[in-house]
């Protein structure tokens, strides 16, 4: 009778990572996608300045004027009658005593000045205005 060849097993050395890249760049691409989205939501187009913006992941609470003047706490929308109630109820919740107030550029002086006036009534004297960072290019050279 004649003997059979026994089947000798490899063990597999190649790591086949095409699948792998596949899963990388889809996830990528959804990372690119919702990234802007995690932003605040309330959209202002905020005045901009040369001097240093403060960031907006700060901890405090994050008043928004938007250019209809409505006002908003951490993106909840808020009446002027009882504005000062639910910041303090904010801030409570929160555990912070810090403001940052945005507001879009074509607010009105006196509507922001009329908030900062309620901020400031609740006992809280760390506001922080958040501006936009002015463009050199946009700008033109500086004369000097």
């Amino acid at each position: 009778m004649p003997r059979r060849r026994q089947r000798t097993y490899r063990a597999l050395a190649d790591i086949n990572i095409a699948n792998l890249v596949d899963v990388v760049l889809v996830l990528l691409i959804i990372f690119m996608i919702s990234a802007p989205l995690l932003q605040s939501g309330i959209e202002v187009n905020l005045p901009q300045t040369r001097a240093a913006a403060i960031s907006e992941e700060a901890e405090g609470v994050v008043v928004t004027i938007d250019e209809k003047s409505g006002i908003y706490i951490n993106d909840v929308w808020s009446r002027l009658d009882n504005f000062e109630d639910n910041l303090v109820s904010e801030l409570r919740a929160k555990n912070v005593s810090s403001v940052y107030l945005r507001a879009d550029s074509l607010v009105p002086y006196g509507t922001a000045i009329r908030v900062i006036a309620l901020i400031k009534e609740t006992g809280i004297e760390d506001i922080g205005l958040v501006t936009g960072r002015e463009e050199e290019a946009a700008s033109g050279p500086s004369r000097r």
